[in-house]
């Protein structure tokens, strides 16, 4: 089914979107029963913290960089097909890093320092510049 370079760009955009809120939202969810459990440890402040920090630092040198180079990617496709609009090692990797992420918080459950540690990979995760997927 061909479709258009433009379309391409919105499912990934809706993809990365669509992602990084569920993401943000289970990284608050788990910040939220760290608290839960120990409300006096300077760890359930500081790592919704350090979460955010290095998620801004990877949407601004890797992100931004990933985003480009698929939008040059879709935009050489020669007759763009639904299923092009990420390479299909990055459906692949979102195959296992889905699951996984599911995983270590079910793992993290009543574990304050887990608890603590994967809300900060999560915000980490879930953070990227607004403009940075449709500005190319």
């Amino acid at each position: 089914m061909l479709v258009s370079r433009l379309t391409l760009m919105i499912i990934a955009a809706i993809v990365w979107y669509g992602g990084s809120i569920a993401v943000l939202f289970k990284g608050g969810v788990l910040v939220k029963g760290a608290y839960a459990l120990d409300n006096q440890s300077l760890w359930a402040f500081t790592a919704p913290v350090v979460g955010v920090a290095i998620g801004l630092v990877k949407a601004r040198y890797i992100f931004n960089h990933a985003c480009k180079k698929n939008v040059l990617r879709i935009r050489a496709l020669p007759h763009p097909r639904i299923w092009q609009f990420f390479r299909p090692g990055m459906l692949v990797f979102l195959a296992i890093i889905i699951p996984t992420g599911a995983w270590m918080s079910r793992m993290a459950v009543g574990e304050f320092s887990y608890l603590c540690g994967v809300a900060a990979l999560d915000l980490k995760s879930g953070l990227l510049e607004d403009e940075s997927i449709l500005q190319y």
